[in-house]
């Protein structure tokens, strides 16, 4: 998957923005929901939106992808901004080196529809929360635009890659449910591509 994003990472903020208002709401409802002055990690942070959004309530935040480009997109972002509580380094979001319990909450937007086996990064995500943390996962729910997809899912697909799940908001939280991790909050942002915040208290 990362060669893909790496090829791609130049377009990536180009096409998100046919979604830009659903992006924008769902990063925005993110920021909000970071206790002040948490120890925050994002993965598969992409160009880094998300890290932007929670770098403000945040004592610190740890931006990964395992895309470099994508990084690096993300560090001119908070350059731009002058952002000095947020550091940057490539992870692999299903093999995390960090140990348990080390993020007071941990973020992981837009990416769990992409991955085959989603449960082991949602697992993997929980095991760096630390008790009491919080586990913030926005996905797009592709599935409740049913066939007529918009122009972001176009051109991904238009451009080689293709989604492993088109959840809905039932079958999220229900994936999510079925983890047996803790209760699932599920907020929706609906859209040209709708969005599920999802929200798990450890």
């Amino acid at each position: 998957m990362s060669t893909f994003w790496d090829r791609w990472a130049w377009l990536y903020d180009l096409v998100e923005r046919s979604n830009r208002g659903v992006n924008a709401a769902a990063a925005k409802r993110v920021g909000e929901l970071i206790p002040n002055q948490a120890r925050v990690l994002d993965c598969a942070a992409g160009t880094g939106e998300f890290t932007l959004a929670a770098a403000k309530n945040a004592a610190s935040v740890l931006c990964t992808d395992l895309s470099e480009p994508m990084l690096a997109r993300a560090r001119k972002k908070a350059g731009r901004r002058g952002l000095s509580n947020v550091e940057f380094a490539r992870r692999d979001i299903t093999a995390l080196p960090d140990p348990d319990g080390a993020f007071d909450a941990v973020i992981a937007a837009n990416v769990l529809h992409l991955l085959r086996s989603p449960e082991i990064a949602v697992r993997e995500l929980w095991r760096v929360a630390a008790p009491g943390g919080r586990l913030i996962l926005p996905t797009y729910l592709q599935g409740k635009i049913g066939a007529a997809y918009g122009t972001m899912i176009k051109i991904y697909q238009g451009v080689g890659f293709h989604y492993e799940h088109a959840f809905t908001p039932a079958t999220y939280r229900a994936f999510l449910e079925g983890l047996a991790l803790a209760p699932v909050s599920l907020e929706v942002i609906p859209g040209h591509v709708p969005e599920g915040i999802a929200v798990l208290q450890k």
